[in-house]
């Protein structure tokens, strides 16, 4: 969790009282935010031969962007203290009624596509303001922003430029200006290799580096504002002097763009000379026929139950105490006039938190004092604590499968789609079984969950090809498959494999492994066909290739079998491969559930394993 440093003094001037060091932690813990530590008593810096003045190091949760800086700790401390009510944030156009307008590139959508913008008019800065205002940027930087991946924050002062200003991406030779605190004009390359051993920006580089086209804004007579998300135009830096604010916001994320814009704003536009007036811009994306005025300042709308609330916090509050209560919380909350169990809440642009009447129970619990909560012992029954079914048939597959002298790996669950896929053979995924893709891969090795815990197993021997074969390995585990129709859009499925790799195919043996733990999960090897079950009723498995062919369990004769294979799986080597099928009773239908054979040599030269081996992959779950 983010820790910020603000000034004790200011701090407690801002709140009304001077606080001792415990009443100050009593009151970060009645919030939920945790005093780290008081600077008071320790040995403090010295800035410019003064010694920097005591600090207050308050610990704020992950997810409350809005305490990210001095002024919004004070603003909901004073609001949880009843010192002061939630501020009305309002858009005011300027005296002339023409917005600022931002024009959009259509080119902007190969590098960071969103863009929002605001001004703050007739801001007023002192040196702790101006400092707080741009430490809150370097927060979000680090933490909403993911290093600037996400978001990239510009600040200029408006009375050193011009708009209409356009919004841009254009390669990096026609890109020329001077950037912050510097002098001499760079184009995009230069500036590249200029900052390369900057401790502060070299970390962003790489964000456009190797992007034909870096982003750009100029205002109306071409100047350059900023090159985000690398460094602003020196032309219009802020200063103690600045009056009025530019603020251009450009994201590869729609949702933290906007809350970017909410942060910022609502936190500074207090020390304007009308405070919480925020001047809204235009922005204009003609490529999508898009027109809009940010920052959006409506609060969100939503409801909460009251006896949730109440159930969950052991209470039998009203409605109108309820509201009372999360009024501290920075809430508009008022009783429902249709559903006396209802509460109407307006959630203020500053609490992007809030996601569920859940995060408003939590809070109503806050504002009520989690000391003063009613203490009883929970009213449950005794049980005992199980492993899944799952997870227990997973425990025996591994035992057999060791006690077999075969010996479990654990491969990483990520994998590259040319592993998954290409690399056996398979030009793309089934229609049925597509694999679940990550948005932002940072390594062309990590690019998809994998479908399959055969590459695993190969990239294990590629891995330690210097140790003695045979090599007999399993892995027990899960893969991962689209299905739009769950509500997380995913399944899982539970795999059994294993692989033998030696100077022998192997073939039998994994065969072998085979019948070895199907049968100890009382599966029975039907010799006659697809047509029977097992005995007495139980899982009655056989192997036969796509077409129907039955192969008895007799070695000699598979092998003849599968000699005569037409149509296989593209991993294996033509006609040495099988399906394995099951089925339970003799209404339900044949399932198939894995296949086994020996790898096709090109799938071994893809993984760099100069002898044969087979392998065997089956879904587990149907013997639960």
């Amino acid at each position: 969790m983010p820790t910020i440093g603000v000034n004790k003094a200011d701090l407690y001037k801002a709140l009304g009282k001077e606080y001792t060091k415990q009443e100050f932690e009593e009151l970060c813990f009645d919030f939920g935010i945790e005093l780290d530590e008081d600077t008071s008593d320790s040995k403090r810096p010295i800035v410019d031969g003064v010694e920097e003045a005591p600090q207050l190091k308050i610990e704020i949760p992950a997810n409350r962007y809005d305490m990210l800086c001095f002024e919004g700790i004070a603003m909901n401390l004073n609001i949880f203290l009843g010192r002061e009510s939630m501020p009305n944030f309002t858009l005011e156009p300027p005296p002339n009624g023409q917005l600022q307008t931002v024009t959009v590139s259509q080119d902007t959508e190969r590098i960071r596509p969103y863009f929002s913008a605001a001004i703050l008019r007739n801001i007023h800065f002192t040196k702790a303001r101006y400092e707080s205002f741009i430490a809150l940027q370097d927060k979000l930087h680090q933490n909403l922003a993911r290093q600037r991946t996400l978001v990239a924050i510009g600040t200029h002062d408006l009375d050193t430029i011009e708009g209409p200003f356009t919004y841009e991406a254009l390669p990096p030779e026609e890109i020329q200006f001077a950037p912050l605190n510097q002098t001499k004009a760079m184009n995009g390359k230069q500036m590249m290799d200029f900052y390369e051993k900057d401790k502060h920006l070299s970390r962003y580089l790489p964000i456009i580096r190797d992007s034909p086209v870096y982003p750009i804004i100029y205002d109306k007579n071409r100047t350059v504002l900023s090159m985000p998300p690398i460094i602003n135009s020196n032309h219009s830096k802020i200063t103690l002097q600045t009056r009025n604010v530019f603020i251009d916001i450009t994201a590869t994320d729609k949702t933290k763009l906007e809350l970017t814009n909410h942060i910022l704003v609502s936190m500074f536009s207090r020390y304007c000379s009308e405070p919480f007036t925020i001047e809204p811009v235009q922005i204009i994306s003609p490529h999508n026929s898009q027109t809009r005025q940010t920052p959006d300042l409506t609060p969100r709308h939503t409801s909460a139950s009251v006896s949730y609330i109440n159930s969950i916090c052991g209470l039998s509050s009203s409605p109108s105490t309820l509201c009372t209560s999360l009024a501290r919380m920075c809430y508009d909350a008022t009783p429902s006039p249709t559903d006396p169990d209802t509460l109407s809440i307006s959630i203020p642009v500053t609490r992007a938190d809030v996601l569920h009447q859940a995060d408003i129970m939590e809070d109503a619990a806050v504002a009520y004092g989690f000391n003063a909560l009613p203490r009883h012992f929970p009213r449950t029954t005794a049980f005992t604590a199980a492993a899944l079914p799952l997870n227990k048939l997973a425990d025996i597959l591994r035992l057999e499968a060791a006690m077999a002298g075969w010996v479990e790996v654990m491969p990483l669950i990520l994998c590259s789609h040319d592993e998954n896929y290409a690399w056996l053979n398979h030009p793309s995924p089934p229609a049925n079984a597509k694999p679940v893709r990550l948005q932002n891969p940072k390594t062309a090795e990590y690019q998809i969950v994998r479908t399959s815990l055969i590459p695993g197993l190969l990239k294990t021997i590629r891995e330690n090809k210097r140790h003695a074969v045979p090599m007999k390995i399993f892995e027990v585990s899960d893969v991962v498959f689209q299905d739009l129709g769950r509500e997380r859009r995913a399944r899982n499925e539970r795999h059994f494999a294993a692989c033998w790799y030696g100077k022998t195919s192997g073939f039998e043996q994994v065969h072998g492994l085979l019948d070895r733990v199907v049968g100890m999960l009382r599966g029975t090897f039907v010799a006659g066909g697809e047509g029977k079950v097992g005995a007495k009723g139980g899982l009655g498995y056989w192997i036969e290739e796509v077409e129907g062919r039955i192969f008895s369990r007799v070695m000699v004769l598979v092998v003849k079998a599968l000699l005569m294979l037409e149509e296989i799986d593209p991993t294996y080597l033509p006609g040495h491969s099988a399906a394995i099928y099951i089925r339970q009773t003799p209404s339900s239908p044949a399932k198939r559930i894995g296949t086994f054979g020996i790898l096709h040599p090109t799938v071994l030269k893809k993984f760099e394993l100069p002898f044969p081996g087979s392998v065997l992959e089956m879904d587990v779950e149907v013997f639960l």
